[in-house]
């Protein structure tokens, strides 16, 4: 096994000492401190970098059965992260190495070499590797492209645009031709930058009135893709203005997640009927297939600052927490992402 020469005592990572009801507290997690784990037979050790913090981690903090196991009580959580590997006992992997795996919330993990994928500093900045070449950017390309089956000439609107998902589906619409991209976020400030910075052609701030009036204003010719990461009222309102042969993405629906009641649904389903559109929702990991092609396709485009990307960047695993709840109050523009 090779190792670099000095490592600490002390490893930081937060668990999930309850599991949240509505708004997750405080209370409800721990920053604990463990040892620096050794890497067993096919392993790394990896010096987090940068880790993820995202919506569908409130998910996990959940027992009720869905797509991913539920975080288990007293141990350390999960999550998107790169780092540099400090000791390796895997063959393939020297220490120097950087490396994206799923083992955040922590300062250093034990990573299975065979979930390790290595990456290139030099290519691109490590954080990228967790939101627009990462899982979110891909989230944004299987949706807009497989499932919401975008084409040339769609009109398409987004909910939660100023976000790491979001605002990649916007810019990719427009950069495959979009005839008219429409964003929704929750501040003023992110709406001038949907429009000035991402080139959206309208946005509007969804606290300022009705969604449903003002998605009819920014699109009175409806619309024919709408890539849903809210739910709710959203929704709703897009089902409204869909056109003929339209089709909605479900990715997210943060405005529920914290609820403890079931929201109600849409009232205007029977729509689908009239305009035969079409509602699928889609999990990132049933479209790894598509992660080369998305690489080769939107790397040049970042490289070249066609596709433009924000991070909020909050320094210290001790705020790695505060990050998490942010994300959950739409204080992030762009991809949230904790600096170790």
């Amino acid at each position: 096994m090779t190792d670099s020469p000095s490592l600490p005592a002390v490893n930081r990572e937060w668990h999930l000492v309850t599991r949240p009801v509505g708004w997750p507290k405080p209370e409800d997690f721990a920053l604990v401190e463990t040892e620096v784990p050794t890497p067993g037979e096919g392993q790394v050790l990896v010096r987090n970098l940068y880790v993820s913090v995202d919506p569908y981690m409130r998910g996990r903090m959940s027992a009720a059965k869905s797509y991913a196991a539920p975080y288990e009580l007293g141990k350390a959580m999960q999550g998107g992260a790169v780092g540099e590997v400090v000791a390796s006992n895997a063959e393939g992997f020297a220490v120097g190495d950087h490396v994206l795996h799923f083992l955040g919330w922590r300062e250093y993990a034990a990573v299975n070499a065979k979930s390790a994928v290595k990456v290139d500093p030099d290519a691109a900045p490590l954080s990228t590797y967790l939101g627009v070449l990462g899982m979110t950017g891909l989230t944004a390309y299987a949706g807009l492209l497989r499932t919401a089956a975008f084409k040339e000439g769609d009109t398409v609107f987004v909910s939660g645009a100023a976000g790491a998902v979001g605002s990649q589906v916007g810019q990719l619409a427009k950069l495959k031709g979009a005839a008219r991209v429409i964003g929704s976020a929750g501040s003023d400030e992110k709406v001038r930058l949907l429009v000035d910075d991402y080139g959206f052609d309208a946005a509007f701030n969804y606290k300022d009135a009705p969604v449903s009036e003002q998605l009819r204003a920014a699109a009175p010719d409806g619309i024919d893709v709408y890539f849903d990461n809210v739910g709710g009222d959203h929704l709703e309102a897009a089902i409204g203005s869909l056109n003929l042969n339209g089709r909605i993405a479900i990715c997210g629906a943060i405005s529920v997640y914290n609820n403890t009641e079931p929201a109600p649904g849409p009232k205007n389903l029977a729509r689908l009927i009239q305009t035969r559109g079409r509602i699928e929702g889609f999990l990132v990991g049933d479209h790894y297939d598509l992660q080369p092609k998305f690489v080769e396709e939107v790397g040049p485009w970042v490289a070249s600052g066609a596709l433009k990307y924000r991070e909020t960047v909050v320094e210290g695993i001790e705020n790695n927490l505060e990050a998490f709840l942010g994300v959950l109050r739409g204080d992030n523009t762009g991809k949230m992402i904790v600096k170790v």
